[in-house]
């Protein structure tokens, strides 16, 4: 069979190839036999469909391998297209040549497993369709980053991943021997950008993050890749229009690739259509605590960061993300400057997304004050000389500048309609799991 031209699932299930003999390649996803007669479903990166092999119309030791063959067997079958409504999507293929590439060992995942055990079999059950899906629709909305912002005319600008500073706060610090001294794993490439952009501007990064956050929610990760920017002559409400914007590019690239991916998902696929199709609303902290007092009778004292229930009990009244801005300055990063209007709070912001999943973006203006800076840092205990390199951003031809962060785990979580964010990633990396 090493001469047929292999095609692939998806085409198979548009109609493209129906009374047609064809060959494809893939796995087995589900099987069974009733005596003469063997129904394989097979699976590729596209797709499944059910395969019907009779015995005669193929050789008996090919009819004999599809009989043995288990669940995860690597096949190449070729065959002829048939429309048939009594098959899963309507489509089979009449089975005339039938190869095992390679015979699977019993698999060791099977229905109803709980979660832990999927997760120390993740080696194996990234091969679901459900994770299939959504690792393809997270390729498509990193690809979708990186094409936005390369539109905006935006230069990818990398930074290293061991650094000597903390960005976020020390206690999520992941500390690294280096040699004979100890570094850490990077929390933001935020403090380094702002250094690229006194040279090219308009900068943006995708790589990974590292918080050592002594979290077990359905919403965190030790390890998670964030898509960051930072711009020069920027301020705060510059960069929340392009954080909105780029949300709604995200969708716009996954409604058009993903239909049955999202389908599949049980994701509301209207529903998307709909926030790509609409504005973001901003409102204050200060709006948000008057919304969870007015209409959730919830008595949350200014100065309290939103917790994921406030958060939740929020969105409630928005169907929209939702970016919310001028959080208290004292809870706010060293770097996060007071907003002169009102001086209690920071120009900074978060961007909320609907139906409990939480802040997807986060970012600010920065501060130009040195001083501000220093002492901020020394309230936290940090080292200054750490920083004196930073600072010497502020002493050459300072600008005003912004960015945000987008935790890409986050956004795909929301998108793909996931119950854990443990799903949004190939191999998710908590406080209780390093492994596989």
């Amino acid at each position: 069979m090493d001469e047929q031209q292999w095609v692939k699932i998806r085409d198979i299930l548009d109609g493209k190839y129906t009374g047609e003999i064809v060959g494809i390649r893939g796995w087995i996803y589900r099987t069974r036999s009733s005596g003469s007669i063997v129904f394989t479903i097979i699976r590729d990166v596209t797709g499944v469909i059910q395969a019907t092999i009779k015995k005669g119309s193929l050789s008996d030791e090919e009819f004999e391998n599809a009989e043995k063959a288990l669940i995860e067997s690597s096949v190449k079958i070729k065959g002829e297209v048939v429309e048939d409504p009594r098959a899963p999507d309507g489509y089979e293929i009449r089975v005339k040549k039938f190869e095992v590439v390679n015979f699977a060992e019993p698999f060791p995942i099977g229905e109803d497993q709980s979660p832990e055990f999927l997760l120390d079999q993740r080696h194996l059950w990234i091969r679901s369709r459900k994770l299939t899906s959504v690792f393809k629709i997270r390729s498509t909305i990193v690809g979708a980053i990186h094409k936005f912002f390369r539109n905006l005319g935006f230069i990818e600008f990398e930074a290293p991943i061991l650094q000597p500073n903390q960005c976020e706060g020390g206690a999520t610090l992941f500390e690294v021997k280096y040699y004979d001294r100890k570094t850490y794993l990077s929390q933001s490439w935020q403090l380094y950008a702002e250094a690229g952009i006194f040279a090219l501007e308009r900068i943006y990064n995708m790589g990974p993050t590292f918080r050592a956050e002594k979290s077990k929610t359905s919403r965190h990760l030790s390890e998670f890749w964030m898509a960051e920017m930072e711009a020069a002559w920027m301020d705060l409400y510059d960069v929340i229009d392009i954080a909105k914007d780029e949300i709604r590019f995200i969708l716009e690239e996954v409604l058009r690739y993903h239909k049955s991916d999202l389908e599949y998902l049980q994701q509301d696929i209207e529903k998307l259509k709909g926030i790509a199709d609409s504005e973001f609303p901003t409102i204050t902290y200060d709006e948000a605590l008057d919304i969870l007092r007015t209409k959730e009778n919830m008595e949350i004292e200014w100065g309290k960061d939103l917790r994921t229930i406030e958060e939740n009990l929020l969105m409630k009244h928005f169907e929209t993300p939702v970016v919310v801005t001028n959080y208290p300055l004292e809870i706010m990063a060293f770097y996060k400057p007071p907003d002169p209007k009102n001086p209690k709070t920071a120009l900074c912001f978060d961007m909320i997304a609907p139906e409990g999943y939480g802040e997807i973006i986060g970012g600010s203006q920065r501060s130009l004050d040195i001083e501000y800076m220093r002492r901020r840092l020394e309230e936290a205990g940090e080292n200054i000389e750490n920083y004196e390199w930073y600072f010497d951003l502020r002493r050459y031809g300072s600008i005003p500048h912004s960015g945000y962060g987008l935790g890409v785990e986050r956004v795909v979580a929301w998108i793909c309609n996931l119950d854990n964010i443990k799903d949004a990633i190939p191999f998710p990396r908590t406080m209780n799991r390093y492994r596989p």
